[in-house]
């Protein structure tokens, strides 16, 4: 692949700021807590740069734009932004928003360095133009189908909704679980009531139930429905995609909310770094911040050491992924090439499998680490 062309008019002297345009799900149908935590980091990396000079002394600017989890509107913020200037693009959580904002970007030559989204085919060529923090779909869910099968699941089914998401979890749990004699089979949300699911998995030999549909529905009221079902006693929950990650499950959910694993990238033990970053999202959120918030903070410090260090022509900022190499909250972050990805992918930031202890559902316990 040829490196990526300069574009006319995307380098800047004139101490004007240098703009970064922010995707975010900020409103339904997108997942609005995953949205504010992943803005909350964006914000408060981008306030620790102004603090420490900005890019060469020019001030760092987030333009937000609000994706809803619409591709589409994804789409058409990547072309606003593109015209507006920015020097590059940041964040999204939805993984299929997050597809359609890369392939607009690869086309229009903008760099855009992805936060949360975790589908192995982010872009349907390679590219140069685009790269990633969170570790790829297949990486995460594998680590979660090695949990299943080590806490003695091996006959699972899966909730379900349409989706490329969850449509390729499902194929993956399947290609992990398989040549060791795991099973799993599928409960389409398009023709079952929560009520439908309950009856259905009595009637199966599954000894666990992931939920691969939204949050908060249908999934919270699956979990209600399962924990009152007296036939279903034994059945484990689990949420791969991280439902139970937020303050809002909890509050919805209640004792309900605990005892369900779902996968989260922190480490066992934050360094200094990210115990001073956790401490200030905190404050600024005014609770516990999820790893989603980390990965906001890491996509801007990543952007800024790329512009301080390659300058803010677009092509530059592009052709600095191999090169660069910064502390993240999380790890020391550098970008390779992976087998089945397209686009820079940072391998790997820490994986583990978590739920909320049933005595104090505030408080999170580490199942597994990959």
């Amino acid at each position: 692949m040829n490196p990526p062309s300069s574009r006319p008019g995307t380098a800047r002297t004139d101490g004007s700021p240098v703009r970064i345009g922010a995707l975010v799900p900020l409103t339904p149908p997108g997942w609005v807590g995953a949205g504010r935590h992943l803005l909350a980091g964006l914000e408060l990396a981008a306030r620790e740069v102004n603090d420490t000079g900005g890019i060469a002394g020019r001030p760092l600017e987030l333009v937000v734009r609000d994706t809803a989890a619409d591709p589409q509107r994804a789409a058409a913020a990547v072309d606003e932004l593109a015209g507006l200037g920015v020097a590059a693009l940041a964040g999204e959580y939805h993984s299929v928003v997050a597809r359609a904002a890369a392939a607009r970007a690869d086309a229009l030559g903008l760099p855009f360095l992805c936060s949360s989204a975790v589908l192995d085919t982010l872009t349907e060529q390679p590219t140069e133009w685009v790269a990633r923090l969170a570790p790829a779909q297949s990486h995460g869910w594998g680590i979660y189908a090695d949990f299943l099968l080590g806490a003695g699941h091996s006959r699972i089914a899966v909730a379900v909704q349409p989706s490329v998401y969850w449509a390729s979890g499902t194929r993956i749990l399947r290609d992990h679980l398989a040549p060791r004699g795991g099973t799993v089979s599928e409960l389409d949300l398009r023709a079952l009531t929560p009520a439908a699911v309950c009856d259905e998995l009595a009637e199966s030999r599954a000894s666990a139930l992931l939920l691969l549909v939204g949050h908060p529905e249908p999934a919270v009221s699956i979990v209600r429905s399962v924990r009152r079902d007296q036939r279903l006693a034994g059945i484990t929950i689990g949420a791969p995609a991280g439902q139970p990650e937020f303050p809002e499950w909890a509050t919805l959910l209640g004792g309900d909310s605990a005892a369900i694993p779902f996968l989260r990238y922190l480490p066992e033990r934050l360094g200094p770094l990210g115990v001073r970053v956790e401490t200030a999202l905190c404050e600024r959120l005014a609770e516990a911040p999820s790893f989603v918030a980390f990965e906001g903070y890491d996509t801007v410090t990543v952007l800024a050491e790329a512009l301080r260090t390659h300058g803010t022509d677009r092509a530059r900022t592009a052709g600095s992924w191999p090169h660069v190499a910064v502390e993240g909250t999380r790890g020391r972050i550098q970008f390779t090439r992976t087998p089945g990805s397209g686009v820079w992918q940072w391998a790997w930031a820490p994986v583990q499998v978590v739920d909320r202890d049933p005595a104090h559902p505030d408080r999170f316990r580490i199942l597994h680490e990959g």
